[in-house]
């Protein structure tokens, strides 16, 4: 990210953070400290968002929105100041001493022994201007002139004055546990968005409404490609014929080119010992995404969270020469991950979802150039689907702390230079981001921007050091000695859940002809041309693609309009003109990119459809 970039993000941040103290100031002034008292909100990559705990006798809506609007417009027009200082802990918990959401932030400030800080917001709070440190005096008075001049505990950053946000919108309501666990209290969450100016504001929003058109359970109602079913399970997706179909294409074309670049096909089962999770260190530092141990015979088994340990038993199996390597395995495997209900979202994230898992083992020699064909594997699948100019990430550990970690430091060290090394040779612009790398090792992920200009972060690839030391994986150098490889973890369309879901709202469910459950529909314009459309549909048949007959007694006008609704990219309109010629009037799903509607002979309709599945357009 260059420093302009990262300059204007670090400034909508502040300016987002601010409008968050805006929002909570608003509600002091509408409706008092007692009945909304303020939990936590920060700023968001989308804007920002601040949770209240609302008495008994007070409930927040959304109909009260426009009058919080109007009373954030009136303190953003003041021009009010923004100023940090310190205060003592003792004179903090004395100013929120009705909060115990903040007695709570302050408990976790003192454990670390950083000075608490505060954010003044108003005209009152000139007696403070050049100081540096509230004292208990000007702490309370400011908290008895709230509508004056606000307080909150915080760490900042803000732009300077209310009155560099120029344009903002609150935009929804919804429940939230505090700290996200469905343990403590649900409060209120209120959602918003600022932009520096309004132009920007209007593109969000026309984004957020285009989402919301695009959304991949609604299109997948429409498509019947999906169900969630409560009595089967939440979280756990039923597939419908057409969704099947499209999920078989995606996992064919993916696996064919695997194949094709030297992967080796495995299976494994989707349970299994609970001491191989123990070993692999998932027990210990993935327990959470892990769901509950069940007992067969007198040992202990779990529903597989990752498929890394079956492919480690897999390669150690067999002896292993120098020679041998690299040894590429790749599976589509089925995980289950514990997800809280509120987080579950369609198959975006659900919690049983098939991995386009791989690994490779190769040598120290090996690593870089696997590193390479991994990276160019990843660009050349991608954009089949329409996919290009990733935004890339490398992710490594912190080395300040090193309980959310296993492995040497010389081994991190190693693995994290081998990955910036390639990274840089391949010419690719990359963030690092300290802190977030897997517990066995570095990763890299790619980042796709869809047709609304979200980034979707789809691809991960990691060095792994650590299981083959846990597992003993070995192969025979050219010396005839034992040495340890190093592993690689592959899951490049992410999950094949994730991946349709992405896909569906990147194309509004209008899937290439490829990838459609169903490519081409025959729409007789009588009943009397029902026997030639059925002829052209055995045609097509024959070639392997999918077509159907609408043979219903309804105006053709009506047949177009429920083949649109289902995103088909062919209709083909057969008549009496056409069956005596023996030709199909072809129309497409994207009319308005078509000058006019084609006639063709059958059979050069039949070679065009297929060269456009082969060519995967």
């Amino acid at each position: 990210m260059s420093n302009s970039s990262s300059n204007q993000v670090d400034k909508l941040h502040r300016l987002r953070h601010t409008a968050e103290h805006v929002l909570t100031s608003a509600m002091h002034n509408l409706y008092g400290r007692d009945k909304v008292v303020m939990a936590m909100g920060p700023a968001t990559d989308d804007g920002f968002y601040f949770d209240f705990d609302s008495s008994e006798d007070f409930k927040l809506t959304e109909k009260m929105l426009p009058a919080i609007e109007a009373e954030m417009q009136r303190i953003i027009d003041k021009n009010l100041v923004l100023k940090q200082v310190e205060i003592a802990i003792g004179v903090a918990r004395q100013v929120f001493a009705d909060n115990l959401y903040k007695q709570e932030w302050l408990g976790a400030i003192e454990a670390t022994k950083e000075p608490a800080t505060v954010y003044l917001m108003g005209r009152e709070i000139e007696v403070a201007a050049d100081e540096k440190y509230l004292t208990e005096t000007e702490a309370n008075e400011i908290k008895r002139n709230d509508i004056k001049s606000f307080i909150d505990l915080c760490k900042g950053p803000h732009v300077k004055s209310t009155g560099e946000i120029k344009a903002f919108k609150l935009l929804n309501i919804a429940g939230a546990y505090w700290h996200g666990d469905e343990k403590n209290k649900m409060l209120t969450r209120i959602y918003g968005t600022a932009f520096s100016n309004p132009k920007d504001l209007e593109q969000y929003l026309w984004r957020l409404k285009e989402a919301e058109k695009r959304d991949h359970r609604k299109i997948a109602k429409k498509m019947k490609l999906f169900l969630f079913d409560e009595e089967f399970g939440q979280g756990l997706p039923l597939y419908k014929p057409n969704g099947a179909i499209i999920r078989k294409e995606i996992m064919d074309f993916a696996f064919d080119t695997y194949m094709d670049r030297g992967y080796k096909p495995v299976s494994t089962p989707h349970i299994a010992n609970l001491d191989l999770w123990k070993r692999s260190g998932h027990w210990h530092f993935y327990r959470e995404s892990m769901y509950s141990p069940m007992k067969i015979d007198d040992e202990q088994y779990m529903l597989k969270p990752m498929n890394c340990p079956g492919h480690v038993k897999i390669y150690n199996s067999d002896l292993h020469s120098y020679r041998d390597l690299p040894v590429r395995l790749a599976e589509m495997g089925t995980v289950y991950r514990y997800e809280k209900s509120g987080e579950l979202n369609g198959i975006l994230r659900p919690r049983a979802f098939t991995q386009d898992d791989a690994h490779i083992i190769c040598t120290p020699d090996q690593l870089e150039a696997e590193l390479v064909e991994m990276i160019d594997l990843t660009e050349f699948i991608y954009s089949k689907f329409g996919f290009t100019d990733p935004k890339i990430s490398l992710s490594v550990r912190d080395k300040a702390d090193k309980d959310k970690h296993m492995g040497e430091d010389k081994m991190w060290k190693l693995a994290e230079e081998i990955l910036e090394k390639v990274l840089k040779a391949e010419g690719m612009d990359y963030e690092r981001i300290k802190g977030e790398a897997a517990f066995y090792g570095p990763k890299v992920d790619f980042m796709y921007e869809d047709a609304l200009g979200r980034e979707q972060q789809l691809t991960t690839i990691q060095i792994d050091f650590n299981l083959p030391e846990k597992f003993d994986m070995t192969y025979v150098d050219e010396n005839g000695e034992r040495q340890q490889p190093f592993m690689l973890h592959r899951a490049l369309l992410g999950s094949l859940e994730r991946f349709m879901g992405v896909l569906i709202e990147h194309t509004a469910g209008n899937f290439p002809a490829w990838l459609s459950p169903l490519q081409v529909v025959i729409l007789p314009i009588t009943d009397r041309n029902i026997d030639y459309a059925n002829e052209v549909k055995d045609k097509l048949h024959q070639n392997r693609v999918r077509v159907e007959v609408d043979e219903r007694s309804e105006r053709l006008s009506a047949k177009i309009r429920d083949a649109e609704v289902q995103r088909v990219p062919f209709m083909l309109v057969v008549g009496d003109r056409e069956q005596e010629n023996g030709e199909v009037t072809v129309r497409m799903r994207d009319q308005e990119k078509q000058e006019k509607q084609e006639k063709l002979k059958v059979d050069d309709f039949v070679k065009m459809v297929n060269q456009k599945i082969r060519d995967k357009e």
